[in-house]
């Protein structure tokens, strides 16, 4: 018998009274009790039926399930309804199956809300760190390659004239196909993901980011150095550009977010204490952290595939400079809306 009728069918009848099985003299009518949790039976119900329920549901069906858990047994230790406590105990079965498929089912969605919302927004939200950080950064690396290009004797402290000549003739451009595309796309995403993972960590002391920074950019302008010098500007471009535009802007969003990370503690705002400031910037670096993941995966994949391969240096550059486009979009456009749709509190 369906639940939404017990009280109908009840209607009318004379009262049952239920008494307590420990003897006590008070009576409860059955026909009060269905009237007063009727409802809530009712709405459990309707919810262990669905197939998809919000958050909200969820949690409305947690709680609804536990009350008729304790209905079902305040019941059960009296002298019973059959027909109330069968409809009840069916009801329990299926709420049962229902919790437990909400909260411990796989599924995608929780995916899908992340690549869709969590990340772009987290993404937006840091932008002026990761954006300006970008910005500074490129600039003095293009000063610095420029420097190393026109001063030998600042090539001539960190390499000797045949690394220079060996660099220039074979060892950049071989670098990129000395191992097979799928192992050398791992090594390099394993590589740069501890790189960035070690900026987004770093953030929090704040100067070691700089120096995981400044090792890196360093390395870059000595071999832009080397390249421009030897008249290679064309094949250090090419090289680059096509995996480096997305690996580049994954470095500097992890660097940028380290840096948000240890300035929450350093100014936390007016409403937070140092320590809840502290821990809402960790959070939403860590949603960075995982996002990038992938991202530098598909920087992987381009330096591996796109870069060395035999298609004309503009489509390679080409390819690389769309990847990064999208990326930028779905950072900035599409984090704008994330952000809208999914706000947080982490700037108060």
């Amino acid at each position: 018998m369906p639940l939404s009728t017990v009280e109908g069918e009840l209607t009318g009848t004379v009262s049952t009274k239920i008494r307590l099985d420990r003897g006590a003299a008070a009576l409860i009518d059955l026909d009060a009790y269905v009237a007063e949790h009727g409802g809530e039976w009712q709405r459990l119900e309707v919810l262990a039926g669905r197939r998809r329920l919000s958050a909200s549901e969820a949690d409305e069906l947690v709680l609804l399930y536990q009350r008729a858990a304790t209905h079902l047994s305040a019941l059960r230790g009296r002298s019973p309804d059959p027909v109330v406590v069968a409809d009840l105990s069916r009801l329990m079965l299926a709420g049962r199956a229902a919790v437990t498929r909400t909260s411990g089912g796989f599924s995608l969605r929780p995916v899908a809300e992340f690549v869709a919302y969590t990340f772009p927004a987290a993404l937006y939200r840091t932008r002026r760190w990761w954006g300006g950080l970008s910005v500074l950064l490129i600039a003095l690396t293009a000063v610095l390659i420029r420097y190393m290009s026109t001063h030998p004797a600042a090539i001539a402290a960190f390499l000797d004239d045949q690394k220079v000549q060996d660099l220039a003739a074979n060892d950049f451009v071989g670098y990129y196909s000395e191992f097979r595309a799928e192992n050398f796309a791992l090594q390099v995403w394993t590589h740069n993901a501890l790189v960035t993972a070690q900026c987004l960590a770093a953030g929090v002391l704040i100067l070691p980011v700089f120096y995981l920074l400044a090792a890196n950019l360093l390395n870059l302008g000595i071999l832009g150095g080397v390249m421009v010098r030897e008249g290679l500007a064309g094949t250090f471009l090419t090289y680059l550009a096509p995996h480096g535009l997305l690996e580049l802007t994954c470095m500097f969003i992890g660097a940028g977010v380290g840096l948000r990370i240890g300035w929450s503690w350093i100014a936390p705002g007016p409403l937070r204490t140092r320590r809840q400031s502290l821990v809402a910037w960790a959070r939403e670096g860590m949603v960075v952290a995982v996002g990038l993941v992938p991202t530098l995966a598909m920087a992987g994949v381009l330096e591996a595939f796109i870069t060395p391969s035999a298609l004309p240096p503009t489509i390679r550059i080409g390819i690389g400079a769309a990847v990064w486009l999208a990326f930028l979009a779905y950072a900035v456009g599409w984090g704008r809306i994330a952000h809208e749709h999914r706000p947080q509190a982490v700037d108060l």
